[in-house]
């Protein structure tokens, strides 16, 4: 973080990157002075509402952040940056967007929690469109001129206002990360198995073990009149996050029932201090790693991981398996899980493999006419997976038949008509035979 006496110095003369957060009412004119440098700007928590006029003076821009700012009406200035690819105004109280408003390179769009009701049909011009983040709005349809987007690989339209699904998406070749619960047209979670109530005062809390953008992971001990068994809590935060409610990734936590390949929940919380919702997990033995890390600005939708890791063939059909058994046994219970990513994954010294994070997770109904096509949608991520894993694979491997019929198998997945893609059933036969 810089701060505002670096930028009148002049100290910060030449930088590609500006970060400052300190309660700015205006656009400070001294950015003006990094134009010819300035690639990454981020302004967010502020008390910023417009932007100047002549912001298309920055003409090396990539990446521009607003979030947690007073934004009422999203800057149409924005347009005149040529090398914008990336804008993210979450958190603030956006109402309108102009037809004239997005840059025509435009990759990355995040607009979570605002007020918007309408997007411009313009978008259907952005032809590089990848990552569009709008949970939380007020949208009660989406143009139709996004079926154009055909680059669209990752889309959040959870929390909003939809009458109906908008079944044009399935034509888009790409996208392989949806979520959309907590629309008016989604189908309820019916949860059969009644989970017992733990108590707050029952457990003692220890150390913080993640925090994601719905909660908190914690180690706890659950103290009861058995034993005291340590387990894993998660306090979900419960405001809406780019991916949708807490409360509806909570359900389908609950909803997916018990496999070995998942997180077992144990229990929902009661009697918090700020009552808050929660749930208690199996703790996953601490030797179990990610198996990659989250998409970077320049990976955009895809993983990325340590350099110089490597798997071989063999590890790569065992998680694959993994993955594919539990995805199989998601999808027969009506969820859609959204974000099947290798940092969703965790693997131990002999990939064993759990798989979690149900934030992007999304119950559809079975009897639905295209209830196979919301399946397909995963099979596209986990083709990425495999794919992702498959280039980890040393050279001087990957002329192994085992390698070349995982390869075979991703491009199937892979397969832009969504419905010439395998159903995870399918997969995991195939998987089962190698």
């Amino acid at each position: 973080m810089h701060s505002l006496e670096q930028l009148h110095s002049g100290e910060l003369k030449g930088t590609k990157t500006l970060r400052l957060s300190c309660n700015l009412i205006s656009f400070p004119s001294e950015i003006f002075e990094l134009a010819d440098t300035l690639e990454i700007l981020d302004l967010s928590n502020n008390q910023l509402s417009h932007l100047p006029n002549n912001f298309g003076d920055f003409k090396k821009l990539k990446i521009a952040f607003f979030s947690e700012n007073n934004f009422t009406e999203f800057p149409e200035v924005l347009s005149q940056c040529p090398n914008l690819t990336m804008i993210g105004f979450k958190s603030n109280q956006i109402n309108t967007i102009s037809e004239r408003a997005f840059p025509e390179h435009l990759q990355w769009l995040i607009l979570t929690n605002n007020q918007i009701n309408r997007l411009p049909k313009s978008i259907g011009k952005c032809s590089r469109l990848q990552k569009v983040a709008l949970a939380g709005n007020q949208l009660k349809e989406l143009p139709i001129e996004m079926a154009n987007c055909k680059n669209l690989e990752l889309l959040r339209i959870s929390a909003n206002q939809l009458s109906q699904f908008p079944e044009w998406l399935f034509s888009l070749p790409r996208l392989s990360w949806l979520a959309f619960s907590g629309n008016p047209f989604c189908k309820k979670i019916k949860l059969n198995e009644e989970l017992p109530l733990i108590s707050w005062q029952q457990l003692e809390i220890k150390e913080t073990l993640g925090e994601g953008a719905s909660g908190v992971i914690s180690k706890a001990t659950w103290i009861d009149s058995q034993n005291n068994k340590d387990i894993a809590i998660k306090v979900f935060k419960g405001e809406v996050t780019s991916d949708g409610f807490p409360e509806d990734e909570m359900n389908a936590c609950i909803a997916t029932g018990n496999h070995k390949n998942l997180v077992t929940v144990i229990g929902k919380l009661k009697d918090h201090p700020q009552q808050k919702m929660g749930l208690l997990l199996e703790l996953i033995p601490s030797h179990y790693k990610n198996l990659g890390g989250p998409p970077s600005f320049d990976t955009c939708t895809r993983d990325t991981f340590k350099p110089g890791i490597h798997f071989s063939s063999d590890a790569i059909l065992k998680i694959s398996q993994s993955i594919a058994d539990a995805a199989t046994h998601l999808h027969s219970k009506g969820i859609m899980h959204g974000d099947l990513y290798a940092h969703n994954t965790l693997i131990d010294g002999d990939t064993n493999t759990i798989f979690g994070d149900f934030g992007a997770a999304t119950y559809y109904n079975t009897q639905h006419k295209n209830a196979s096509l919301f399946e397909k949608l995963d099979v596209r991520a986990f083709g990425y997976l495999m794919e992702d894993l498959l280039n980890l694979v040393p050279i001087d491997k990957k002329k192994e038949t085992l390698f070349l019929n995982l390869l075979s198998l991703k491009n199937t997945c892979l397969k832009e008509n969504i419905a010439d893609r395998p159903s995870f059933e399918n997969i995991l036969e195939i998987l089962n035979t190698l």
